[in-house]
Order: structure tokens, then sequence, then C-alpha cells
């Protein structure tokens, strides 16, 4: 699809993203990229840092990838390092790396819960403390007026709950209050702008298709008010509006991206037999006898 913002709204960006070698994360790198940033990708799988880099620079993006784990802190350091070496500055931000599986909570193992707090939730606030230096204002390569911009891609499965996955209902309940924390602190100190995004499900991503068989999705698809699965480039058009300069009022906020699915809840009436019966309670309330209240109708 074609994007509603200019092609050189970034001109002049670098944006380092963690987990921006695959699936949404990469749909990101890309749209960045599309829009004049320079992307550094942290992962680690090598192979997938090559495709995906390869496949930027073909679009001609200027694209390096960096291996590292976000669970590290010397990678964390080596990664940002890194990227500065290579393009001078860190303008934006993008925690995109995650770990899920599904699992009932009897069956899941306390080092299973850790693992994917390890990765989603620790891992982001070091991305985040270890960037802090390059992203302030006034940091290396930075506009000694302005800071960069942090976005941290989050879930609605905290909103409510979710069966068998409380560890990244737990996780992503951490990252929701990192972003809001950060926000406050950092946006009053260093003009560091920190949101989120929450998408839903999306489709043709690796979430989908471990997490949900095909009969399921088409149920789910029937409960989102807009009746359809989101799309990769729906998320990215979320983080192009939230880095540039039309979201530059915005700060703190988890920007939930699901076509309305986390307010959904199945029909247990059809639309007519709730007319139907709403004429009926209508009537009886015209034709109810004076001096009796409508209450005790």
């Amino acid at each position: 699809m074609e994007s509603p913002f200019k092609a050189d709204i970034l001109k002049g960006k670098v944006a380092l993203l963690t987990g921006g070698g695959s699936g949404i994360g990469y749909e990101i790198s890309t749209q960045l990229g599309k829009h004049g940033a320079s992307i550094a990708i942290m992962g680690r799988r090598k192979n997938v840092l090559d495709s995906a880099v390869s496949a930027l620079r073909s679009l001609g993006i200027q694209a390096v990838g960096l291996e590292g784990d976000v669970r590290n802190q010397d990678d964390a350091v080596r990664v940002l390092e890194s990227t500065i070496k290579h393009f001078g500055k860190l303008d934006i931000l993008v925690n995109a790396a995650a770990g899920n599986f599904l699992v009932p909570a009897e069956d899941l193992s306390p080092n299973g819960f850790r693992t994917v707090i390890d990765i989603d939730s620790v891992g982001t606030f070091t991305m985040c403390h270890e960037a802090l230096k390059y992203l302030k204002r006034g940091g290396p390569g930075q506009d000694s007026s302005r800071g960069g911009i942090i976005i941290n891609i989050s879930a609605t499965l905290h909103y409510t709950a979710t069966w068998y996955q409380i560890h990244v209902s737990a996780a992503k309940a951490a990252v929701d209050s990192i972003t809001r924390s950060l926000a406050l602190e950092w946006g009053t100190d260093y003009d560091i702008r920190v949101n989120g995004i929450a998408p839903g499900p999306i489709e043709d991503t690796a979430g989908v298709s471990k997490l949900a068989p095909d009969d399921m999705l088409k149920e789910m698809e029937q409960n989102v008010p807009l009746y359809k699965m989101g799309e990769k480039w729906d998320i990215a058009m979320a983080a192009l509006y939230l880095v540039s300069d039309a979201g530059k009022y915005i700060n703190g906020t988890t920007l939930v991206v699901d076509g309305g699915l986390w307010l959904s809840r199945p029909r247990h009436l059809p639309k007519e037999a709730v007319k139907q019966l709403s004429r009926v309670v209508e009537t009886r309330s015209r034709n109810a006898p004076v001096g009796i209240p409508k209450s005790r109708l």
C-alpha cells in the first residue's frame, strides 16, 4: 500500500530496531528506511539479519545488521556503539524483540516465565537504559534543544486477560509501565519521547501462525469490529506517525492498533432480535398507567 507520509520525513535520521529483521519489526525497519532513515537491526540470528539487510539495501536503504541479545547488557552496549560508529548518531530506538508461546499456567516453569520477562521487559529496559546517552538532548549527534524517540512494541493481552499467555501478559504489562515511566522522567529531563504500539492479530506473522490455528483465526476475524486482521503495514504506519513531527506532542501513550478487537465481545443476540426487544420495552413503557414507576415494569 502507498504510504500517506512524505518520502523524506525521516531524512537524516538513524534508527536502531531490536527484532527488526523479521515480522512486524522488519516492516517497521522497511518503512522507516523508505522514508529516509538509516537503519541498524539488532538480532540473535545472523542469517535473518543478513537476509533483512540485503533486502533493505536492495530498496536503496542504508542498513546494517548487528548480532546481539537484548538480555545481555554487554551486547546492548556493543550494538549501540556499533550503530554510532556506522551512522554517527541515534535518533530512534524501536524495541520489537519479543518471545512468546502458548502454555497453561500450571505447565509453565519459572524459567519459561523468566525467559519471556527477560526478553520483553528486561530487554526493553536494558536497550533504553544503554541508549539514553545517545538519545538525550545534546547527546552524540543530537540537536542541543531536542532529544530522540523510543517506541516499545507491546500487546493488548493484559488489558483483560488472555488464555495460556500469563508470561507474555505480565511481560507486556511491564513494557507499558516502562513506557509511561520513561516518558515522564526522560521527557522532562532530556526531551525524549517514549511511546508504545500494541498490535492486535497481524496476518502473516510468526505470532499468529504459532499461536492461533486456522479455525480460531476465522472466529477471531468475526469478532473484530472491522471484520479483518491487521497488516504489518498498519503497525509500521503507526510507528511512522509516532516518530514523525506529526506525533511531536505525543508522549507516554501506547497506541492500540487492533481494529478494536480488545473491546469486542461475541454477540449473544442478533441485532434484529435486540431491536425487536427494544420496541417491546418502549411500547410497555408508553402504555404504563400513570403513577406506576417505570422501574417496576
